[in-house]
């Protein structure tokens, strides 16, 4: 696989979740990220892949090391609906609630929703509240 487009400019390079059961962790990756506009980069016999996620089996030539406990990672959501849509696709394609849509309070305007993915992973979809971007990432093509 050749990748020939990338969006960068984020703190995260890519973070990697190696997973034991991939097509469960692919049914309910894809559901969350169809409703966050963020599609599936691509995918083969032991991974897939979106923006900066990859998610392996552990027989994957890409996991080494121990495996390790539980994640957290956040996705962020362009309004509260989307957070909303999100929690309920998630919900209904193999994730437990681990916290409805609601306000937060790290900060004024923080809505978010907690789901526990198929391995128990803490998947969050956040909305910070109105805030403008000086642009929505660095596209880089090759």
């Amino acid at each position: 696989m050749e990748t020939q487009e990338l969006h960068r400019g984020r703190l995260i390079d890519h973070i990697q979740l190696v997973v034991r059961d991939l097509p469960a962790s692919q049914k309910f990756y894809s559901a969350l990220f169809e409703v966050l506009g963020v599609p599936i980069g691509g995918t083969g016999p032991d991974f897939f892949w979106a923006d900066e996620l990859f998610v392996s089996t552990a027989d994957s030539q890409a996991a080494q090391g121990v495996l390790t406990g539980r994640h957290h990672l956040a996705f962020q959501a362009k309004d509260r609906a989307t957070v909303d849509a999100a929690y309920k696709a998630a919900l209904a394609n193999g994730g437990k609630d681990n916290g409805a849509p609601g306000e937060r309070p790290y900060h004024p305007g923080y809505y978010a929703a907690f789901i526990l993915d198929p391995d128990g992973n803490n998947i969050e979809a956040v909305f910070h509240g109105a805030a403008k971007r000086s642009a929505p990432s660095v596209h880089i093509t090759f």
